[in-house]
């Protein structure tokens, strides 16, 4: 952490001589030999400074310095979930199903909530770029009110889902397990909201490691307080399914507070005067949040649906083909959290550019980090297709199961390039708060071209499991496509409608 800090100083402290560092600074001008010794410094707590044939190398450094710890971040949260299915699967059956059920339904909502928030990721990183200080401050005050507001009907949502059980099939026996659990994880939720926003907050000033070892501390928590709660111990009454709902609440709450008091106590934040005194929120900030912010929840949710729904149609063939096809999402997901933590990377690294008024810089930068997600997939990619077998046997050894996850995980490795080129091409648009058109697109990609195909190929043509992968495939494809055109375009130097807007 101490190198994040000291950047991070070495760049608030820069306020009156940026204001005299011409647009063109940054790796183009050390290129060109022009850089005045403030504008060095401020590029150097960029990472920006380099001649121009290592500039790209140097920029690969910094998105995996910022984007690494994402990725370790993302994997030790996923690992949450994994921890309380697996607790609640030794329970029985009806626990775990019941858990599933419940999540199936917190997910949406969840996804659209936490997607609202990320907006403040290029708000911060395009005002870091500008040396809008005085704005920084003001944006993590909105996030947490607009997590405060956003908690609100997603908690009595949560409340009241008793009528959508039978209307959705769910049978008897795990409605209460099921109510009781969504009764739990509500408790959670604006802490969950709160968290996440201070979270996407640190990542468009580039601090992205305080998270990594605070979801470290919330996955050791979770499994004790599984544990305590589940099973009733420490005087606490067994709770069952349910205590996992309540565990993770409480691991919400305590990941809040260590976010919050790293907020609070790290010294390069205190100019922001995040917390000097109680303000009530302005609009016109949370407009602009919500206004990013909502299609970028609206894109999350599209791409969730899209797997929800070709596991619903998964489902209704049988016990194997459900069970291979959650063993290769499984190891999917996992190989996703790469390009996703370098997204965030490219998020903020473009969000600076434009800040700058840069959009030469926001498209090397862009386009550096596209090419190592892409770069990084082919790896993953290539490991998945040698060893599907090896793979798959970790989570399963009856045969017929085997024999399917090692098809289906093949066919996750054809997709790992399109998902880290769609993952990669949308966190660049990000950066440029470019979010509405990029959410018709996964609109397009994922709704009308993506669950289409997979109910087509797998259930119409008779593909069963592999040609509703297909239809992933195709979906993520077309996303690729066109994100990555979007962003070619809108960086383009005959772009000048948006540079005007710069």
């Amino acid at each position: 952490m101490m190198l994040t800090s000291r950047r991070l100083r070495n760049l608030l402290t820069l306020k009156a001589d940026s204001a005299k560092v011409p647009a063109n600074s940054g790796a183009g001008a050390a290129a060109e030999g022009t850089v005045s010794p403030a504008e060095k410094t401020v590029a150097r707590a960029e990472g920006t400074v380099a001649p121009a044939d290592t500039a790209w190398k140097k920029e690969v450094s910094v998105l995996f310095k910022i984007g690494v710890p994402v990725m370790i971040t993302q994997v030790l949260q996923m690992s949450m979930g994994v921890v309380d299915t697996i607790m609640t699967g030794r329970l029985s059956a009806e626990s775990l199903g019941a858990v599933a059920v419940g999540n199936g339904l917190l997910m949406p909502l969840f996804v659209l909530g936490l997607g609202c928030m990320m907006s403040v990721t290029p708000i911060v990183a395009q005002h870091v770029g500008a040396r809008a200080f005085h704005e920084i401050g003001k944006n993590a005050r909105h996030v947490l009110w607009l997590g405060f507001i956003l908690s609100f009907p997603v908690f009595f949502t949560l409340r009241n889902l008793d009528p959508v059980f039978p209307w959705i099939g769910v049978t008897e026996e795990l409605i209460p397990i099921s109510t009781g659990y969504l009764d739990a994880m509500s408790w959670g939720i604006f802490p969950i909201f709160a968290y996440a926003g201070l979270r996407y907050f640190h990542e468009g000033l580039s601090v992205t490691r305080p998270a990594m070892f605070i979801a470290l501390t919330g996955l050791l928590i979770n499994i004790a307080a599984n544990y305590v709660l589940m099973y009733g111990k420490l005087g606490f009454p067994a709770m069952g399914a349910v205590g996992t709902g309540y565990a993770s609440s409480f691991v919400a709450l305590i990941m809040f507070l260590l976010m919050l008091i790293f907020t609070i106590n790290f010294t390069p934040y205190r100019r922001f005067e995040i917390f000097t005194k109680f303000r009530l929120p302005d609009p016109k900030h949370l407009k602009e949040l919500l206004q990013i912010g909502g299609p970028i929840g609206l894109s999350a949710s599209m791409e969730v649906t899209l797997f929800a729904v070709v596991g619903l149609m998964i489902s209704t063939i049988g016990a194997v083909e459900i069970a291979g096809h959650q063993i290769a999402l499984n190891v999917a997901s996992l190989m996703f959290m790469i390009p996703f933590g370098l997204s965030v990377a490219i998020s903020t690294r473009v969000g600076n550019a434009i800040g700058r008024k840069r959009l030469d810089l926001a498209r090397f930068r862009g386009r550096t980090g596209i090419l190592s997600s892409t770069g990084l997939m082919l790896f993953t990619g290539g490991f998945m297709f040698l060893f599907p077998v090896q793979i798959a046997s970790i989570y399963s050894s009856e045969p017929d199961v085997l024999a399917l996850a090692s098809q289906l995980i093949i066919m996750a490795a054809i997709f790992q390039i399109s998902d880290g080129l769609q993952v990669s091409g949308y966190g660049a648009l990000r950066g440029l708060k470019d979010t509405s058109v990029p959410m018709l697109v996964n609109f397009f990609s994922y709704w009308l071209i993506g669950i289409p195909t997979a109910y087509y190929l797998g259930t119409v043509a008779g593909g069963g499991p592999r040609g509703m992968w297909f239809g992933l495939i195709a979906g993520l494809s077309v996303a690729a496509i066109l994100h990555n055109v979007r962003f070619q375009w809108m960086t383009s130097p005959k772009q000048e409608r948006f540079k005007e807007t710069l």
